[in-house]
């Protein structure tokens, strides 16, 4: 059943679906759309961001392209990539994904196989609690080393350590910056001053940050 959550988006979870099945939908919609999906051992959902949803989003990439520019690190953004693997019966597509560390390994990639490729180094998850597919563990399996889950107004930043994610107030892909209390501070910022004011802001306090 299609339902909407806090106008952040609408969502519909379908149960028992095969791993081959997934796959079909998957070949059949395309990539030019704008539906996410989750896939978890049998459970799929479909998920329909609406404006709220992807107005954060996108100020997170930008912030993410603000922080490479900074601290002077190159990085291949992948957006909504389709993330799975068939052994682990599990598939995602998340709100912004990044590679950094292993950005000159997947430079001039075209396709992603998680199979033989290293995960994103970095997810960006907007609207975290109302998922219905648990999208933590999926990357925890795929072995994602870092998250980045905003629940308005609050930003939580996961580490992979030793098999499990640790929630942590830093970036380890970021110069070990205070992200998690600081952007939630930008971001309702951008609300009275406008978003490129707002990241002009942001630059200042990371060259403060990094001096």
């Amino acid at each position: 059943m299609l339902t909407t959550t806090a106008t952040i988006s609408q969502r519909a979870v379908l149960q028992n679906i095969s791993w081959q099945t997934f796959e079909s939908i998957l070949a059949e919609i395309g990539d030019n759309r704008a539906t996410r999906l989750a896939y978890d051992h049998g459970i799929l959902e479909i998920i329909t961001p609406l404006m709220p949803h992807e107005y954060n989003n996108r100020l997170l990439e930008h912030l993410v392209f603000a922080l490479a520019e900074e601290l002077n690190l190159n990085l291949k953004s992948t957006g909504s990539v389709t993330c799975k693997h068939p052994d682990l019966l599990r598939g995602v597509e998340p709100d912004s994904s990044f590679y950094i560390q292993n950005e000159p390994v997947m430079r001039q990639k075209q396709n992603l196989d998680l199979t033989q490729d290293p995960p994103p180094d970095l997810i960006i998850e907007v609207d975290y609690t109302s998922a219905s597919v648990d999208r933590l563990a999926i990357y925890l399996a795929l072995g994602v080393p870092e998250v980045w889950r905003y629940d308005e107004p609050v930003m939580q930043i996961y580490k992979l350590q030793e098999g499990v994610y640790l929630p942590c107030d830093i970036s380890p892909s970021f110069a070990n910056l205070p992200l998690a209390a600081e952007i939630p501070r930008f971001l309702s910022e951008s609300l009275k001053i406008g978003e490129i004011p707002m990241i002009r802001l942001f630059r200042v306090w990371v060259r403060q940050q990094i001096e």
